[in-house]
Formats: structure tokens, sequence, C-alpha cells
């Protein structure tokens, strides 16, 4: 069916410029519906994975990953730490204490989840001093009235670095009177992720006096090193732990938005593969055009002697050249559009003034990307094979055109 014959003329057919100019424009628009497709599911899977990526590395990276907890509170937690540390998938350890209050700032109120933490533990345990301004995470430490504000609600709070926030904790059951507290910025979070609308870090021996158990802290946060094995880690340490102790992992907190994103990437990926395949099936009526505007020419060539699976053989050369042209470009302009998208949406957004993501809607406040190579492979893969199987029929018809017929029309 291939030999040297049936490659020179089906690669002339593909790349010849004169004849039919219907036919030519067809194989043009077939080519660009071929190129727009492949680059649209090359960036928009890059746009998924970038999603994914900064779930795994900003968020869960910031927010525990596991805790372990107790419902009167952990009185212990450098012995509890110290068991915990000995499970071979725990990486981190460090206790903290979590809080629901308001923050006022003026005539500003909004409210926030403080956390305590102990900023040496705490940047072993996550990554929230790669994502501090001015990287003051320490004063914390040194100070109880420190206070580290995420940015989205510093922003809702019109408050900056130096400015004095109160922080009100309701006790009990409302009967008591809330705590109120003074506190002072000495830092701004900005992961660029939900989290920043809504978290507050302080001291944490300062958070604990606020609790219903003073001296004591709300949990022991772990890092673990197999992110999708954390609630099996969090299992088995519940059960070699005393009575009493219980463990909560990301999935619980953050698995929706997990299986949002990958529900959402295979949707995505579906549709944008059945845009492919419209694409590559536009080839079966370009190429059953040039089968028609070329009966003469098909005849002919049966008449010197070329075989039937010889013309098929033309045809499905013909096919595949014009859907690795438009895989090929398709694949390069969504190359780099996924390399340049984070920028270019970010330079869009500077330019307008108009934010395209916003953490209480997106996880994220900008666009990110993450082009991953099995992905393109994957994709340029189906765009062939599908451009291929739309090329069987036309090149059959082809094969089955009677030579005499063709040649009285002429």
């Amino acid at each position: 069916m291939f030999n040297r014959f049936t490659w020179q003329v089906g690669r002339r057919y593909a790349t010849a410029r004169g004849g039919n100019h219907l036919v030519s424009f067809i194989s043009r628009m077939s080519v660009i519906g071929l190129v727009i497709s492949v680059a649209l599911l090359i960036l928009v899977l890059a746009i998924m994975n970038g999603f994914d990526r900064e779930l795994r590395e900003r968020i869960l990276q910031v927010m525990p990953q596991a805790v372990i907890y107790k419902r009167d509170g952990i009185a212990n937690p450098s012995e509890i730490m110290a068991r915990v540390r000995e499970h071979p998938e725990v990486v981190a350890a460090a206790p903290y204490v979590e809080l629901q209050g308001l923050l006022s700032h003026g005539l500003e109120v909004a409210p926030t989840a403080v956390f305590g933490v102990e900023p040496e533990l705490e940047v072993e345990a996550s990554a929230m001093g790669a994502y501090l301004r001015r990287g003051n995470l320490q004063a914390l430490a040194s100070s109880p009235r420190a206070l580290v504000l995420g940015s989205a609600l510093a922003d809702s709070l019109k408050a900056g670095i130096g400015d004095r926030l109160t922080l009100i904790i309701p006790r009990g059951d409302g009967r008591q009177s809330p705590a109120v507290n003074a506190l002072e910025v000495v830092d701004i979070l900005d992961t660029g992720t939900e989290i920043d609308a809504q978290l507050a870090l302080m001291n944490l021996a300062a958070a604990s006096e606020l609790t219903a158990y003073p001296g004591s802290v709300s949990g022991i946060r772990l890092k673990v090193v197999d992110l999708f094995a954390a609630s099996k880690t969090v299992y088995e340490l519940s059960a070699q732990l005393p009575p009493g102790y219980y463990g909560r992992d990301w999935s619980r907190t953050h698995g929706n938005l997990y299986q949002a994103i990958h529900m959402s990437k295979k949707l995505v990926a579906l549709l944008l593969l059945l845009l492919i395949g419209i694409a590559a099936f536009n080839l079966v009526t370009t190429l059953i055009m040039v089968v028609v505007d070329k009966e003469s020419d098909i005849a002919i060539l049966r008449t010197q002697g070329a075989k039937g699976r010889e013309i098929v053989g033309i045809f499905l050369v013909q096919g595949g050249i014009i859907g690795c042209k438009g895989t090929a470009l398709g694949a390069v302009i969504g190359v780099l559009l996924s390399s340049f998208v984070t920028e270019a949406v970010a330079a869009i957004e500077r330019l307008t003034g108009f934010q395209f993501l916003h953490s209480d809607v997106y996880p994220v406040t900008y666009l990110p990307a993450e082009l991953l190579w099995q992905d393109t492979l994957y994709i340029c893969a189906a765009a062939l094979v599908l451009s291929f199987v739309a090329s069987i029929y036309p090149a059959w018809r082809a094969a089955k055109i009677p030579p005499a017929e063709a040649l009285r029309h002429d």
C-alpha cells in the first residue's frame, strides 16, 4: 500500500497549490481547525495542571496536610509530637491553636481564622515563611501582640504592616463576654490563594490563652511524605496514640477542590478531544472533494497500472500529511501559549486594572499553567490517529472509481 510511488503522489496532492480553489480553501480550513483544536487542548490541560500544582504546592504546603486532635485540647504537645515523628510517613510536626473570631481596623470588620503557631516548628511543617513579604515570622515568637495577616484579609480591613487591630474571640455559649485583644500587624502573608482571604497568624501561647483550655493546643499539624497516603497515615497514628486522640487529613478540608479540579480536567479534555475529532473528520470532506476533483487523474493512474491499494495509499498519505501539519502547528502554538499564558494574563490585568480571578471564587488569584509533555504527546498522538482514521473512507472511495467511467466525461 505504501511505496515510493504512493508517497510521491500523496505528498504532491497534499502540497499542491493549484487546481480547484474551493478544494484548496477547504483543505486550509481543515488544517486551521486541527491547529486550533490541538493548541486549545494543550493550553487548557496546562491550566488545569497548574491549578492542580498550586493546590499541592501552595495551599497544601501552607494549610495542614494532616492533623492530630484531642477533644479537650492537647496539653502535652511535645510528647505527642515525639511519638508521631516516629512514623516513617511523617516529615515534620508542629503544634497550633485555631480560633474563629473577628478582626477590626477602624470601621472595617472581617471574620478570620486565627492560627497560633510556634515559628521554629512551623517553618519545618509548612511553607508559610516563603510567602511572607518581609519574612518576619519569628516576630510571633518574641511578641504576644504580633499578628501576620493574609494579604486579601489585610486589603479588606484596609490594614498594613505597623497598624493596630482588635481581635474579638467569642467565648463559651455566648453568655460570657468575648475576649478582646489589641494586636499589631508585623507582616503580610501573600500566597496568591484563597487562604489569604481569612487566615491570620499569632503567637502560640497568646492564642492558647484565648481558648477554653488555656495552656493546651488545638492540634498538631503534620507534614507527610505522600499527600495521597495522608488518610492512611492519620488512621495509623490515631490507632497508636492513647484513647481520645483522632485525626483528619487534607482530603476532608480540600478534597472537594482537588476532586473538582480533576473532574474538570477530565471533562474539558474529553470535550476538546471531541473538538479535535470534529476537526480531523473535516478531512473527510476535504479528501472526498479532492477525490472528485482528481477523478480523471485517478483513472489515468489506474490505466497505467496503479493498483487499488496504491490509490488508497496515495490518499492516506495525503490525509496523514495534512494531519501531521495541523498537529505540529497546533502543538507548537499550544506549547508557546502554555509557556506565556500566566505572564500574559498578569500583564493584561496590570494594563486594565481588572483582576480575572478572585480568591473568594477561585482557589488562586492568578492563572497558573504547567505544561506536561506526556499530555502534549497524548494529544498529538490522538490527533494523528483521528486524522488517519478520517482518511480511510475517502481513500477507499478513490480506489473504487471506475477508470472508463471517469475518463468518459473528459
